[in-house]
């Protein structure tokens, strides 16, 4: 039985993965900072058997020796990590104080490194490591900042465990989902200049859900993944490939900002 560890497996994307990678038949070991999220994730999967959860901040220090102990403890064995635990809402450059960079780069560089640094010692061929990281990871993106400080960095990462790691037969991918409707962003559709940035801008009739990063994440972590690495699977429903934009944003009418 192969065994999976999930960071922010307690929602969204994270509790999507969870549930599909137990569906196929592995054992999941679920990371989060909420307890109450990651009661749910129990909830769902309903499978104690196969499921070990713990409630921790991934930043902290013995982060990364906690969740490993437990994976072995448990289930003697770490076929896959997946590095999902996030945060959204960023600010640009010229708006970014220390302690917001800090904070971006500790949650989604600094954390991730840790913990496939301590990961890694205990895999072998045919496990593999996904990484979330996003659009902006692969695109500039207004308003990125430590943002996309941080997830251009966990993508150059993992390109360089592939090169290092991939002789031994360890895969290392990254899944850059687009604006995917989460508990994080939907309240930010509220706001009607974020709405047509990612609406209007999108080659397809809807925007991204959980299960379709979820899904990717699957197949990365399948056989039929089996020779993808160092890769970087956008899943945005063409955001990032295209210039689209919409009639409706084809035929408003222009207005300057700067006009009293």
């Amino acid at each position: 039985m192969q065994v999976a560890i999930i960071t922010g497996a307690g929602s969204g994307i994270g509790l999507a993965t969870a549930t599909m990678l137990h569906d196929a038949g592995m054992a999941i070991v679920g990371v989060g900072r909420d307890p109450a999220k990651l009661e749910r994730l129990a909830s769902e999967i309903n499978d104690p058997e196969r499921l070990a959860t713990l409630s921790v901040d991934v930043t902290d220090d013995d982060a990364p020796q906690r969740i490993v102990a437990l994976a072995l403890d448990r289930f003697g064995r770490i076929d896959f990590l997946i590095n999902n635990a996030g945060a959204g809402s960023p600010r640009p450059l010229h708006e970014t104080d220390d302690e917001t960079l800090d904070y971006f780069l500790g949650l989604m560089l600094h954390a991730p490194f840790r913990l496939c640094r301590e990961v890694i010692g205990h895999m072998g061929e045919g496990c593999g490591i996904v990484n979330v990281t996003s659009t902006y990871a692969v695109i500039g993106g207004r308003r990125g900042g430590a943002y996309s400080a941080a997830k251009g960095g966990l993508t150059a990462l993992t390109q360089h465990m592939a090169c290092e790691y991939g002789p031994l037969g360890i895969r290392s991918n990254c899944v850059a989902p687009g604006v995917t409707m989460t508990d994080m962003v939907r309240h930010r559709f509220a706001d009607e200049t974020f709405k047509r940035v990612n609406v209007e801008t999108t080659p397809f009739p809807r925007l991204g859900e959980v299960e379709d990063i979820a899904s990717t994440i699957a197949f990365l972590c399948s056989p039929g993944a089996g020779f993808i690495n160092g890769q970087t699977i956008v899943v945005d429903g063409g955001w990032t490939s295209t210039k689209y934009l919409s009639p409706r944003a084809l035929t408003s009418k222009w207005t300057d900002p700067d006009a009293g």
